[in-house]
């Protein structure tokens, strides 16, 4: 029962914090107003939940890697993919090796191979909480892409690079050699697994769903234990569970082009799976702040350990390892700028060179979060001997001030360097969309025109077939004639698109009003209500996408 209670009370934290943060009138990025209501619980129970580090592991990591895998955009991921390795994979080892020697340096009671899975597990970006930062300040899109593919990667190459130097913590041993060939394996078995488990897991459900019929419950149930699969099957060979996750969140989508789930599963799927990634993360941001008193403590004793006597070194060594990682994520993407206008030109294209403010901000926009949190709190509680892991409360603590400090230094200052700036112009994809449009429209006429034939074939009533296909073809034919306008007529067909819009909304919400007024007067049942207001929620769903 305690832990059931627990359980629930970190998922009230986290509704109440999204009501704070919602009402404070500052941009607060979420993941603060989170941790700081953690410390709050902490400080008034005056206890803090213990958790399993691998537990921890296979909870939260899976799903929320494999969501990230699914729902990136592949257009921007390859259109990018230069720039996306260089900071996932690159910038990786670069961070691990410069903040690993750093602090080693800094913190001679921190042993190397701490340090460096400290520096590991601080490398990997969350655009989670970019995203929160910039909700109200204007991000590139294509920024936004990279920063989100370079999040998806470098959670799996921090993570991996955070395994070998815990494995040279507990043996004492490391070998290049050894861990290049530990490295292929991990990352090609991983991938391999991964892709492998989405595939036969949805061929099995396709076929299953022809012969029986698709059940929408099952099928979500499936896609939540598609990332937990792969993961244990990667883990259970030695493989890269983290690439398993990421590779089957990617396999997911290509799986989902197929069109063969019912409209109604991925309706309630995708409310499932963003309530899943708001209270993971949330949780998570909870749990961290919920911690810190404890953290703190550890910490400030290990700190003693070096010589030090004033808690005060605590955040001078938070500050100075958020000074490297900024100043070495801002030496990575210049240099990675340089080459890139290099390369251009060698080639004779123009590329327009961005604003120093905008190349500041991708270093500044370099924000730790739940993946951080997640890995560092898997450190072993003890070495092989039996030993505590050595200075494993400071590592979590200096993990934790990362992560905050990252997060309020970037809700300073990325509002401050996206202001007024004259930002690249962004591709229009417009054009695509209205052939898209097109060529879907002319699809359903042809298929409305021949299942108008075979179902007045022989019929008495053939007129009434074809005169019920053409009125809904002639909205067709309104589709393809309004996005096939240009210039100043085809603004003016905009125009009265929205205007259309805004009445077809209030039209709606009308018809929803009145089926719940009917309602609570008795004069319809509560399963016709629902019926009848679902249709209504998602025609407002459609038009509000569309504005």
């Amino acid at each position: 029962m305690e832990s059931i209670g627990i359980a629930l009370i970190l998922l009230l934290a986290v509704v109440v914090s999204g009501t704070l943060a919602r009402l404070s009138p500052v941009a607060i990025p979420l993941p603060l107003v989170q941790i700081a209501l953690g410390a709050a619980i902490a400080g008034v129970t005056g206890s803090s939940v213990q958790l399993e580090p691998h537990i921890f592991f296979l909870l939260f990591l899976p799903p929320l890697l494999f969501l990230d895998g699914w729902r990136i955009p592949k257009d921007g991921l390859f259109r990018d993919k230069g720039t996306i390795l260089e900071l996932s994979l690159g910038l990786v080892v670069f961070t691990v090796i410069g903040v690993g020697f750093f602090i080693n340096w800094m913190i001679p009671s921190m042993p190397l191979p701490v340090a460096f899975a400290l520096a590991a597990i601080v490398s990997p970006t969350d655009p989670i909480a970019v995203s929160a930062i910039t909700a109200r300040v204007p991000m590139p899109h294509r920024l936004m892409h990279i920063l989100e593919g370079e999040s998806l990667l470098n959670d799996a190459s921090g993570l991996v690079c955070m395994r070998f130097a815990v494995a040279a913590a507990l043996t004492g041993v490391f070998s290049p050699v050894a861990a290049l060939g530990t490295f292929l394996w991990l990352a090609i078995g991983g991938i391999a697994i991964g892709a492998g488990v989405t595939w036969v897991v949805m061929k099995a459900k396709d076929h299953l769903s022809r012969k029986l019929g698709e059940e929408p419950g099952s099928q979500i149930l499936i896609s939540l234990l598609i990332p937990f699969g792969a993961y244990l099957l990667a883990e259970e060979l030695h493989c890269s569970g983290i690439l398993a996750a990421v590779a089957a969140g990617i396999k997911m989508s290509y799986a989902e082009q197929t069109g063969q789930t019912l409209a109604v599963t991925r309706v309630r799927r995708t409310a499932v799976w963003d309530t899943v990634q708001f209270s993971l993360n949330g949780v998570i941001f909870v749990l961290l702040g919920e911690q810190l008193p404890s953290i703190v403590a550890g910490a400030a004793q290990v700190v003693m350990d070096t010589g030090h006597h004033e808690p005060i070194w605590l955040a001078v060594y938070v500050v100075a390892i958020n000074v490297a990682l900024a100043l070495l994520r801002l030496l990575w993407v210049w240099i990675s700028l340089r080459f890139t206008l290099y390369h251009a030109a060698r080639q004779g294209r123009t590329v327009t060179r961005p604003d120093w403010r905008l190349v500041v901000a991708v270093s500044v926009a370099g924000v730790r979060g739940a993946i951080t949190l997640a890995g560092i709190l898997t450190l072993p509680l003890v070495l092989d001997d039996g030993t505590p892991f050595p200075a494993r409360d400071l590592a979590i603590f200096l993990a934790a001030g990362v992560i905050i400090a990252s997060l309020v230094a970037a809700s300073i200052g990325l509002p401050f360097l996206l202001r007024n700036l004259e930002l690249p112009p962004e591709p229009d994809h417009q054009r695509e969309e209205d052939a898209a449009r097109i060529a879907a429209a002319e699809a359903a006429m042809r298929m409305i025109e021949r299942l108008q034939h075979e179902l007045g074939e022989g019929r008495g009533n053939v007129d009434l077939y074809a005169d019920v296909g053409s009125r809904l073809m002639e909205l067709y034919r309104k589709r393809i004639d309004t996005r096939s306008k240009t210039g100043d007529e085809a603004e003016q067909l905009k125009h009265l698109e929205e205007i259309e819009r805004r009445l077809r909304l209030a039209g709606v919400r009308a018809e929803r009003d009145e089926i719940y007024r009917l309602g609570r007067a008795r004069k319809l049942s509560d399963d016709l209500v629902r019926k009848l207001v679902r249709e209504a929620d998602l025609m407002e769903a459609r038009y509000m996408t569309a504005g």
